[in-house]
């Protein structure tokens, strides 16, 4: 009885605390982003009458042109909830590696990974793709009414101090990059170079690349087109048109290898999602070119396990997620990767609720296991394992046996992060790779269609393409360079990396009951994992959630940052938890093999939305880690 009665206290005072931000809550309508200004645009749409399609393109095409961790020339990736046809839809607007990327082009410049600055970083564009997609498949707008607030942007708005003092931090790099000096470095030669926060920031090539689009769009409605066609017009004078041909001709002549071939085969694509039910809630996530299954696998893992019981953040429930978490993610590491290029990946058996039985039969419950390694899904789906010798020699990496490249050269600009051999808890350089960030994009609205994204690509410092405004993707660092390390991902012409990037909409007795996102690289997942659960097993409010203390997990290979494998192994044990987690925790974690390190901040900004039936409204949530804001209304 005294047990219950402890474990009813602490959920109340879950419930009842206190959050350092307010709760957003709405009747009509949500728009969640990255950036104030960005969800005021957001907002903006909703005014003018438009759908939560329209108004999270528009956020979407704002926060690219804030810089807001990403630009124009990267990536795309939404779930949409379709009210017509109670659906959730996933879209593909990533961008493909381009002509020439091959493990032997990258191997002959001393890379065992491909590089994660300058033009030979970049994957086509799929932003402006998806946006043109998004919203002329469900959207009700033109495509000039979407991209106002972000042409008024691009045409001067106040800076903000995050991104001002980014492009300050990154000038080094940005001066070897012509297009990037021109648009960035307001103040070239002087002691500060980047603009000054609070300053007006114009950016006049991005808006007439822009402006270019909407010319297309309204010269085809001109001549009796309809709104998808005007919209498709549009897409066209980017990936076919003079806007190609500038963007081809910068990438080149900054050492790129994207061709305006490239540019006009890529198109985004609407695909089925992945998802899987947990107690009753369906969870839903992109295809394994992203590491949304892991979040599915984990939670997989994890129903095996009464984690209410355990109470919120005690020993026995950070172990047993942390547990849970590395075994789906090293599964993620060598499974997953763009099924258009893979006939035979595992996907049925690792989301089998068998297979993540017999994986959480593996857990020990008294020590962290630091050699966790990809189980075997293919007896789930009837299979035999073709990859058995393979994965007996990945485990030498691990290990810390490193793959030959045919050069052991490796670029000045990687230089001194191969060098360093810092302990990854107090390495700054090792965290940034592990959170890297992106932004997220979350709006619903009264006819009940629901939009998560997760965007990211071109993010500072970058590398501009011509003289178009478009910042440049880095998502090709997301690829390997060998089979060992993961055979469904190595590099090749016309393929997807395998990325972090993962919208998440679950839905409860066929109503949408959340839509979250958060930026953070390898953490995404992690993050939104313990989001998910601190509202279902613990009652958490939606907001209540987005500020709570989460633990990251390092025990996984890093998908971003480095060109040497030990910029990206695994740290077994490597644990980050909250400062507020109490030294007798802490003691007991250490005590059953971890290592950790304490932050204020454990999670990215999280965004989401959270539907309450009940009472017919929208609560909105917003995490107090960054700039991340909503409107609601």
């Amino acid at each position: 009885m005294k047990k219950v009665l402890i474990l009813l206290l602490v959920s109340t005072s879950l419930v009842a605390q206190q959050t350092q931000k307010p709760p957003l809550h709405g009747k009509n309508w949500m728009a969640i982003t990255g950036k104030p200004l960005a969800a005021t645009a957001g907002s903006i749409i909703f005014e003018k009458g438009g759908n939560a399609v329209d108004a999270a393109c528009a956020m979407l095409a704002a926060t690219c042109t804030m810089w807001d961790v990403l630009s124009w020339g990267g990536e795309t990736q939404a779930l949409i909830y379709n009210p017509k046809t109670k659906q959730v839809i996933a879209i593909n607007a990533m961008g493909v590696a381009p002509t020439g990327a091959t493990p032997e082009f990258f191997k002959s410049k001393g890379y065992q990974f491909p590089p994660e600055y300058g033009a030979l970083a970049a994957t086509t564009p799929g932003t402006p793709g998806g946006i043109c997609y998004m919203l002329s498949h469900y959207g009700t707008m033109s495509l000039k009414q979407v991209l106002a607030p972000a042409m008024e942007l691009a045409a001067g708005y106040p800076i903000d101090a995050q991104t001002a003092n980014s492009i300050e931090r990154g000038k080094a790099k940005i001066k070897d990059w012509p297009y990037s000096t021109k648009v960035l470095l307001t103040h070239l030669g002087q002691k500060r170079e980047a603009p000054e926060a609070g300053e007006i920031f114009i950016q006049k090539d991005l808006l007439a690349t822009l402006q270019k689009m909407v010319d297309a769009e309204q010269s085809a409605l001109k001549k009796g087109k309809s709104r998808q066609q005007a919209i498709a017009a549009a897409y066209d004078r980017f990936y076919k048109g003079d806007i190609a041909d500038e963007f081809v001709r910068g990438v080149k002549e900054q050492g790129g290898l994207i061709t305006k071939q490239d540019l006009a085969n890529w198109q985004p694509v609407e695909e089925a999602t992945t998802h899987i039910n947990y107690k009753g809630i369906d969870v839903y996530k992109l295809q394994q070119w992203t590491q949304g299954p892991a979040l599915l696998q984990a939670l997989n893992i994890l129903e095996n396990f009464d984690l209410k019981s355990m109470g919120y953040n005690s020993t026995k429930y950070i172990h047993t997620v942390y547990q849970a978490m590395n075994l789906s993610f090293a599964d993620r590491d060598f499974y997953y990767g763009d099924p258009r290029f893979s006939k035979n990946q595992p996907m049925e058996g690792l989301l089998s609720k068998a297979y993540a039985k017999q994986r959480a039969s593996e857990m020990n419950s008294l020590m962290n296991n630091p050699n966790t390694a990809p189980g075997d899904p293919y007896p789930y789906e009837g299979k035999q394992n073709p990859f058995l010798n393979i994965l007996n020699t990945r485990a030498q990496l691990i290990s810390g046996d490193s793959i030959k490249s045919k050069s052991n050269a490796i670029p000045v600009h990687d230089a001194r992060m191969a060098q360093q051999n810092l302990n990854p808890i107090i390495d700054p350089e090792y965290m940034d790779r592990l959170w890297r960030g992106t932004t997220s994009v979350e709006s619903a609205d009264k006819e009940g269609w629901v939009v998560s994204i997760t965007p990211s690509g071109g993010w500072l410092p970058a590398v501009i393409a011509g003289n178009t405004g478009v910042g440049m993707s880095q998502r090709m660092q997301s690829f390997v360079l060998d089979s060992a390390i993961n055979p469904f991902n190595v590099v090749a012409p016309g393929k997807r990396p395998r990325v972090t990037l993962t919208p998440s909409i679950a839905m409860k007795e066929g109503k949408p009951f959340l839509a979250f996102g958060v930026q953070g690289g390898d953490t995404q997942d992690q993050n939104l994992l313990q989001f998910f659960l601190n509202i279902v097993e613990f009652g958490m409010t939606v907001q209540q959630s987005s500020e709570a203390a989460n633990i990251n997990s390092n025990q996984l290979w890093l998908s971003l940052g480095g060109s040497a494998l030990a910029d990206r192994r695994p740290k077994p044990g490597n644990i980050l938890v909250g400062n507020t987690l109490s030294e007798s925790i802490k003691k007991d974690l250490r005590a059953m093999g971890y290592s950790i390190s304490v932050g204020d901040r454990t999670s990215g900004p999280i965004n989401a939305i959270y539907f309450d039936w009940k009472h017919g409204s929208l609560w909105g949530g917003s995490s107090n880690n960054g700039e991340d804001y909503g409107i609601g209304w």
